[in-house]
């Protein structure tokens, strides 16, 4: 059976850069779950994944991740927190209570714990609770990059059904979703659900046969992220540009380089809204680049008209060290290149851009291949 493990702490901090820079932005921090993995290590727990033919297609899957806004938590949240007399009960065991439940409601031995994203936390977080479950966890996942909703994932893609849902809070309590009326309502629980719980909920679902699961993940994903955190890492001691190395593991673009000159954000609905506005620098002087992203960056303009958009990839990272930014942690002032990369071609289709295109997010653009783009400046 082909297993990929992370076995020192340096595997653990290669993985959460590969999978930051997949990110575009969003899933999860760098500390939770970097965190996570330190832990599990210390622990003595395998932290290893598994390639899709050595799966048993008898087996049942679930996907499992964190849900809820990546804006930071101001003091008003901490004395909510502390009104509602609410303790940690379950801490980094709540994704794993999630899984359980989901097993116990639906009387499914689920033995294979899909990422749904890419993600510095919404990676390690699956792969840590696959182990201490004693289960396997998936070489790939379900969008190819992190996403804010359901719909730009494949089950959605495919017609899959995510519920039932289990959803687990770190204080304790716990929900199950026996059916939603579509994807866009168990999309709107799921997050009223973390709103409710003044931050994050551990959710479990889209419960399938495991060859199901095979025909629709994006396979690899967990091996290419670990990869490319390497060679960002390794450019960076050797002395090279790591934004470079970037760009050759991923197949993407330099798209724009700059200094962060604003970000304007809200904290709505569950999810992290804003823009981020940059100023070019070098060849790109005298020209500006817009982003805006819902958790994740999903739309951008150059000079104010409409460029890369989802659902290809749009990766801010720091300039000088290659790691992938967080839009809750990027700020005025970095110094920074913006990488393209293809996003998946099933997301291309008239279905695919209905549910990640620009038109899904609200604005009125008519999305066009980051390769037709890239002779703009």
């Amino acid at each position: 059976m082909a297993r990929h493990a992370l076995t020192t702490v340096q595997d653990c901090e290669d993985f959460v850069s590969g999978c930051m820079f997949m990110g575009t932005g969003g899933g999860g921090g760098r500390e939770w779950g970097l965190g996570m993995l330190t832990a599990a290590l210390a622990e003595g727990l395998p932290l290893e994944w598994t390639d899709l033919a050595d799966i048993p297609d008898g087996a049942w899957s679930c996907t499992a991740y964190g849900m809820g806004s990546i804006a930071p938590k101001d003091d008003s949240t901490e004395k909510a927190i502390e009104a509602l007399g609410l303790t940690d009960r379950l801490g980094p065991n709540a994704m794993a209570q999630a899984v359980r439940e989901l097993a116990a409601y639906t009387g499914k031995p689920i033995t294979v714990i899909v990422p749904s994203e890419l993600g510095a936390g919404n990676s390690p977080a699956p792969l840590v609770t696959a182990m201490r479950l004693g289960v396997t966890c998936v070489d790939g996942d379900y969008a190819g990059r992190a996403i804010p909703d359901e719909m730009q994932g494949m089950p959605y893609l495919t017609g899959k059904t995510s519920h039932p849902l289990a959803s687990v809070d770190r204080w304790g309590d716990i929900v199950i979703l026996k059916e939603a009326t579509n994807p866009f309502m168990l999309e709107r629980i799921g997050k009223m659900l973390s709103v409710a719980a003044h931050g994050t909920c551990y959710q479990a679902a889209t419960l399938l046969p495991v060859y199901e699961m095979k025909e629709i993940v994006v396979p690899g994903t967990l091996t290419r992220s670990l990869e490319l955190g390497r060679a960002i890492r390794r450019a960076r001691e050797a002395g090279r540009d790591p934004v470079a190395a970037a760009i050759q593991q991923t197949g993407g673009h330099l798209l724009f380089e700059g200094r962060v000159v604003k970000k304007d954000w809200e904290d709505r609905d569950g999810y992290m809204f804003g823009t981020t506005t940059i100023q070019g620098s070098g060849r790109f002087a005298g020209h500006t680049l817009a982003v805006w992203f819902k958790n994740e960056n999903h739309v951008s303009w150059l000079d104010g008209e409409p460029w890369v958009c989802s659902p290809d990839l749009v990766v801010i990272a720091d300039r000088a060290t290659g790691e992938g930014y967080t839009n809750t942690v990027i700020d005025a002032g970095h110094e920074v290149a913006v990488v393209g990369i293809r996003g998946l071609e099933a997301f291309r289709t008239e279905r695919g851009l209905g549910c990640a295109g620009p038109r899904y997010f609200g604005f009125d653009i008519d999305y066009r291949p980051i390769e037709e783009l890239l002779d703009r400046i």
